[in-house]
């Protein structure tokens, strides 16, 4: 295997997923922060967007990897995403007690300390929005707070093969944004790990009054937080990448976001099964 990384044997061993390469950019603050430390992502492609599932088949698919990345020798999970954040890291937690989980919630705290006007947007996938996690977000933390909740139909698949200004993503950044213009949000939450990659093209849709939040650095901060209380891991690559669909399209994304050379692999058989398909695969 050549993952074309070097390797530490004074890293802790960290592990990521999302349901796609938006993941990439939480890794990227990771990365940033603990430069030391391994990493491994998956890129559950084979079976994004999570947005557009339900919630059982979310749990399941975060307990398929999340068994595959301790496998490989994961001591804390990241869970870069808002939709399986939403749906299932509880579940995880009640199932691996042992093992640190940072999860990832629209940025909606930061987002009420910057908005003048307190009119706030959220960008973000039907999943996130409905979800009763960020109900309880929204109940805890909005109150006196207009929001307008976008939810971002196509936005994180037109993001998948990593070309942010393909004009598939500019059309549905259009349409997704006008309503927030209309409200005179001066505010908006990207609520979805993909987002990011786009931060560019919306902030130019949304204008120059309106300041982005996006919580990358937080959770990496919490991340590292939890990972000074591990040992160290051993010696190994710095950084493995799999995918449940294709990996040469995740090698590109990555070679082009996080300017990393290495080679991503396909996730597993044992870890890609699709819910409702075959009998429970992932282990404790």
């Amino acid at each position: 295997m050549n993952d074309a990384a070097p390797t530490s044997d004074q890293a802790v061993c960290i592990g990521v997923f999302d349901s796609g390469v938006g993941g990439l950019s939480v890794l990227r603050s990771l990365r940033g922060l603990m430069p030391a430390a391994r990493f491994l992502y998956v890129a559950d492609s084979g079976h994004a967007p999570y947005g557009e599932r339900d919630e059982v088949y979310v749990v399941e698919r975060a307990r398929a990897i999340t068994a595959h990345l301790l496998r490989e020798g994961a001591q804390l999970v990241v869970v870069a995403c808002n939709t399986a954040t939403a749906a299932a890291v509880q579940a995880l937690r009640q199932q691996w007690p042992g093992i640190g989980f940072v999860g990832v919630e629209p940025g909606l705290k930061p987002a009420i300390a910057l908005s003048a006007r307190r009119r706030i947007g959220v960008m973000a996938t039907r999943g996130t929005l409905q979800s009763e996690k960020f109900r309880r977000l929204v109940a805890a933390h909005a109150d006196g707070v207009e929001l307008l909740l976008q939810p971002c139909d196509g936005l994180a698949r037109a993001l998948e093969d990593g070309d942010a200004a393909a004009p598939q993503v500019h059309a549905l950044i259009e349409r997704h944004t006008a309503p927030l213009r209309a409200a005179e949000v001066d505010t908006v939450v990207l609520g979805c790990t993909h987002y990011p990659f786009a931060a560019a093209q919306i902030a130019e849709a949304l204008g120059p009054a309106v300041t982005l939040v996006d919580t990358a650095e937080a959770v990496a901060l919490q991340a590292r937080r939890l990972a000074a209380g591990l040992r160290p891991c051993g010696a190994g690559p710095a950084l493995r990448l799999w995918s449940s669909g294709d990996p040469a399209a995740l090698q590109r994304v990555a070679r082009r976001w996080l300017d990393w050379p290495g080679e991503a692999h396909a996730l597993p058989p044992a870890s890609s099964w699709c819910p409702g398909s075959e009998s429970n695969r992932y282990g404790p």
